[in-house]
């Protein structure tokens, strides 16, 4: 058990029957009344963010996580595989738990998050950077780059995302793999 002043961000607890992790937080100290905690937690299993407020004392259920490099193999029915880059064993990780999961090729080490309590899978959150290969894109107009014009371009993994127009087939380029956006190229 915890107390609601230790909340910070990446704290896990248990609320409600559910796991959430702290992704924002702020002592708030009204004119009249007591301190509160006004929090935002996601929730592990689906994504969805809930802003709650604690008053200060109060205890919550924490949960203790590991967190632990694995490498992404393939993709088969059961989920996507990957392997624990210590012990060599595989696991099957849901589409859903998987956050940048359409900008990961085979090879990609993600971080693999488990409640040490009983072994569960909480999630895998990809790198916030990584570089992908340029498959297809339309030409840039020559002449055309006094403005801020971008293309669209499919990336290896198939995924399509906004480009500058100077970003031609062949390129690495990087890209955030929270919202998609492109960030810079990348040479060889």
């Amino acid at each position: 058990m915890i107390n609601s002043q230790e909340i910070k961000i990446g704290t896990c607890i248990r609320l409600d029957g559910k796991i959430w992790t702290c992704i924002d937080f702020q002592h708030v100290k009204p004119g009249k009344g007591n301190t509160v905690m006004r929090t935002k937690l996601k929730n592990v299993a689906d994504g969805r963010v809930l802003e709650r407020t604690f008053q200060i004392g109060f205890k919550l259920e924490d949960v203790r996580v590991e967190r632990r490099p694995y490498q992404y193999l393939y993709q088969d029915p059961t989920g996507y595989i990957f392997m624990n880059q210590e012990t060599f064993e595989q696991i099957p990780i849901a589409k859903e738990g998987i956050e940048g999961v359409d900008f990961m090729k085979e090879g990609d080490v993600v971080e693999v998050v488990t409640d040490t309590s009983d072994g569960t899978i909480l999630s895998a959150e990809m790198p916030v950077k990584t570089v992908l290969r340029v498959t297809h894109s339309e030409p840039g107009i020559k002449g055309d780059t006094a403005t801020n014009t971008t293309k669209p371009a499919t990336l290896e993994t198939g995924v399509e995302v906004r480009v500058p127009l100077f970003i031609n087939e062949g390129d690495l380029i990087q890209v955030d793999t929270r919202d998609g956006s492109y960030l810079q190229r990348v040479k060889e």
